[in-house]
């Protein structure tokens, strides 16, 4: 349709994308999705801005210190519309700076942009919001689950030690290596939100964003850089929006069947960890897997035990380990180790790769070395394709999966130096949020390459947007060995469901946390209480910290590991429920955590609760994530009554409950008239 934005009286001229609106109005217009306000653009207060800007970006051992001069920002208050285009400029007369072209589908839409100044390096979109929305996801978000009222960055990261500019541990961490990180820090950024009002929008970039939610009338997007488009869907439900972002985002396989068999032990203790393994099994623990990190030896250094960075089984760590594998494997246990992109130069596989050509170079074109706290590593470049078939087939294919590996941790996706020079050409600043999925293809596509996929396992932390579709399982990253509201147990309700709205199913943490500096240690009482969450968790997993020595393990104390091995049997109880769940993220894409509302969208109480979350569509879980409480108080959502698994007593909905939570008893419900009551019921025999 020919013309301007202009009409003779105010929404009368409605331009039709499929989906999509646009309606216009005398100096302006509005975009609609489904019958949802998107986009309100008028002269006076425009929707759109671009500009430039000259960012500093310091990066140390994964933690960012960053800043922006904004050299200009110019609103584009006139707007054209001509069909599915709308062309923008500063003023009437003024040249076309950015043209927008809309297309859609059934409830689902995009905005693709085209600027036609070459020197514009930052976008900012505002987007229409009520005062009463709620926002959600922004990838796996550890802080706050709603995101309304507070600005979030979106760029891969270390998470940060405390995380709470308030705290002395966020300070000395700070001091000490700028790795304090705040509320927004995170190892996943996705620059996707999901709104309240039942609609969800992405931003198809990996150049540094942010959104920023604290105005009432408006959501503002910033970019550094002219994203190449913006997606919306729409739905009428919360399930049906979760579906479609998982189908968007790529679904994970379903988990091995071997993990249904109890808890992945983490020890890093050399031969002695299949010594100690033995304690767990007979202490009555329900054992799946071995996870030894340290399978390729240890190097010491100031942060505490790390890793040897040569992606091989070490015989002296531990001595013939192929043959304890297959041993263990006899007994339905899987053995688990660590890999992660880098290569240390000390290492048999850096000389290798080197010679191939395989690393990120220098501005002098040689091999970058990257300093990873006391020891110097290589990258592998994942943009030269033969680089990525390298590592997946010789690395993981030969060193790990043929040697008789069952899953790893893939760890430091995150790490991606922005002063590399990389094969594909692209400025490392815009490869950095892309390396976390570049990383996950690597796994997956070397999983795939044995038919293993659904069979091994493998788990990270660093994300972005599509990682969904490469990764099988995330974990929550690296909480301290604490109780504390930004960094500690809690973080990890947050994390699971902020990233499962976006389409990562299967999730889970740490187990006691895991970092101990400045004399922060773990306690028993956080060990058990973080057992009691995990066992309501799809995956189980144990780990022995950055400093294993200075603190509690669970094995060191009687009362400690029989509480886990319970907890273990809990969860072995539970898979029946599990694969029911599992199916569901297959089918439908849901996650196996989820938030009350996702069920009880009727429920406006709901939609505050941040530190519980239904597991599956039948049980709520409330975990105590304070210490010192034996009594904990949760709400349970209105439209169904609740049982206790505990003592069966049956709460009505709606209410805000106070329960006793003895060590053992965390706070767990289930519905009334649940299909799986009688499993459930089972749970008071344990």
């Amino acid at each position: 349709m020919a013309g301007t934005s202009r009409a003779t009286t105010e929404g009368k001229l409605t331009h039709k994308v499929i989906s999509m609106q646009i309606r216009t109005t005398p100096d302006g217009f509005d975009l609609l999705l489904d019958g949802r306000l998107i986009l309100s653009h008028r002269s006076d207060a425009p929707a759109l801005f671009v500009g430039r800007g000259e960012e500093r970006m310091d990066m140390y051992r994964g933690n960012f210190d960053i800043e922006d001069y904004v050299v200009e920002r110019v609103p584009l208050a006139h707007a054209t519309v001509s069909g599915n285009e709308i062309a923008l400029a500063a003023a009437p007369g003024q040249p076309t700076r950015l043209t927008l072209t809309l297309e859609g589908g059934e409830r689902d839409g995009t905005i693709a942009f085209i600027s036609a100044d070459a020197a514009i390096n930052r976008l900012w979109l505002r987007v229409a919001a009520e005062t009463d929305e709620r926002v959600w996801g922004g990838g796996e978000q550890m802080s706050y689950f709603d995101l309304r009222g507070r600005r979030f960055p979106f760029w891969t990261s270390e998470p940060g030690v405390g995380r709470d500019k308030t705290t002395e541990i966020t300070f000395k961490s700070d001091v000490t290596g700028k790795a304090g990180g705040d509320y927004w820090t995170t190892s996943y950024p996705q620059p996707t939100y999901v709104s309240s009002r039942r609609y969800a929008l992405h931003v198809e970039t990996t150049a540094y964003s942010a959104f920023d939610f604290r105005r009432q009338d408006f959501h503002e997007i910033e970019v550094w850089a002219i994203p190449e488009r913006i997606a919306l869907t729409a739905r009428p439900t919360f399930a049906d929006l979760v579906e479609a972002l998982s189908a968007r985002f790529g679904r994970q396989p379903p988990l091995p069947e071997w993990v249904y068999n109890g808890a992945i032990i983490g020890l890093k203790d050399g031969a002695g960890s299949f010594t100690r393994l033995e304690r767990f099994v007979e202490a009555g623990a329900a054992v799946s897997g071995l996870w030894c990190e340290d399978w390729v030896g240890l190097r010491h250094t100031s942060f505490g035990a790390r890793l040897f960075w040569d992606w091989r089984g070490n015989e002296e760590r531990y001595p013939d380990l192929s043959r304890r594998i297959a041993e263990l494997r006899d007994r339905g246990i899987r053995f688990l180790g660590y890999v992660n992109p880098y290569l240390a130069v000390d290492g048999t596989l850096f000389p290798e790769a080197e010679a191939a050509g395989y690393f990120a170079k220098d501005a002098d074109g040689k091999t970058a070395l990257v300093d990873f706290g006391e020891f110097d590593c290589g990258v592998v470049d994942f943009t030269n394709p033969d680089a990525a078939a390298w590592f997946a087939e010789r690395v993981i294919g030969q060193n790990m999966l043929d040697y008789g590996l069952s899953g790893w941790m893939a760890d430091f996706g995150e790490y991606l130096p922005i002063d590399v020079h990389l094969a594909n050409g692209v400025d490392a600043k815009l490869m950095h949020n892309a390396w976390p999925v570049l990383w996950a293809e690597v796994n997956a596509r070397a999983v795939a390459s044995r038919g293993k996929t659904g069979e091994a396992l493998f788990f990270m932390r660093a994300g972005f947007s599509g990682v969904q579709k490469h990764c099988p399982l995330l974990w929550a990253g690296d909480q301290s060995v604490d109780f504390s509201r930004h960094d500690g147990l809690v973080t990890v309700i947050c994390g699971a469901l902020s990233s499962g709205l976006l389409g990562n199913a299967y999730h889970h943490s740490d187990i006691g946390g895991y970092t101990s500096l400045f004399g922060n240690v773990r306690t028993a009482e956080l060990i058990m209480r973080w057992s009691e969450m995990a066992a309501f968790t799809p995956v189980m997993r144990s780990h022995e910290g950055n400093r294993p020595r200075d603190n509690l393990q669970i094995d060191q104390d009687g009362e400690v590991l029989a509480h886990f091995a319970r907890m273990t049997r809990i969860y072995v109880h539970l898979v029946p429920y599990l694969k029911f769940l599992v199916n569901e993220a297959t089918t439908r894409g849901l996650p196996a955590q989820r938030p009350l509302f996702l069920h009880f969208e009727d429920d406006p109480r709901a939609y505050a609760v941040e530190d519980a979350y239904l597991y599956g569509p039948d049980l709520l879980v409330a975990p105590v994530w304070q210490a010192g409480r034996d009594r904990w108080t949760t709400y349970l959502p209105q439209g169904t009554d609740w049982v206790h698994v505990w003592s069966g007593e049956r709460f009505a909905g709606g209410t805000e409950t106070e329960i006793a939570a003895p060590f053992g008893e965390p706070p767990v419900f289930h519905r009334a008239g649940s299909a799986f009551t009688e499993l459930f019921a089972g749970l008071r025999a344990l």
